[in-house]
């Protein structure tokens, strides 16, 4: 299972991959920025896709985690972080990617330990989860971190024994 990771930005959209393999170790692939120049914001949001897309052609993902939108220090900066966001789902979703969400609760707290942790704490834990030889820059590594809590995740789901079908909850046999 190939993930690709993204860490939205209207500015700045971070990426990471990584491989999960069949004895769950998860390896690194690449990881990088979209760096988006100044200009309109069709032009920014366009910047956006064809980067995604582009990192999605060449590393070859089957999933794609992206981090949730969180109420930023204003509703301007908000939105346009949406909208970045969307173009990024929009070109995995056009190249047939299945898409999870997580926030940034949720991806800290599966690679740090702890939901609150800072910029630092997680790029430190994805150079010693992934072996890496430096720290990555603090948006790739965000991206990673979320790479890194998908494979948690369905690797977790994965071995889990499967439920059989019907009614959910106890049954009393008598």
């Amino acid at each position: 299972m190939r993930i690709l990771g993204i860490d939205p930005g209207s500015r700045v959209t971070g990426f990471g991959v990584v491989q999960v393999l069949s004895n769950g170790r998860i390896e690194y692939v690449a990881s990088g920025c979209v760096r988006v120049a100044q200009g309109k914001l069709a032009d920014k949001l366009k910047t956006v896709y064809d980067g995604v897309s582009q990192i999605i052609k060449t590393y070859q993902p089957t999933m794609l985690a992206i981090e949730k939108v969180f109420m930023a220090k204003n509703a301007d900066s908000a939105l346009k972080l949406g909208q970045a966001r969307g173009a990024a789902i929009l070109a995995g979703a056009n190249q047939a990617l299945e898409i999870t969400e997580y926030s940034a609760l949720q991806i800290k707290r599966a690679t740090v330990g702890k939901g609150h942790a800072g910029k630092q704490q997680v790029q430190h834990m994805v150079k010693a989860l992934l072996g890496l030889n430096a720290v990555p820059p603090a948006d790739a590594a965000d991206a990673l971190a979320c790479a890194i809590c998908h494979a948690h995740h369905a690797v977790g789901l994965r071995t889990l024994p499967k439920r059989p079908a019907g009614r959910r909850g106890m049954r009393l046999v008598l």
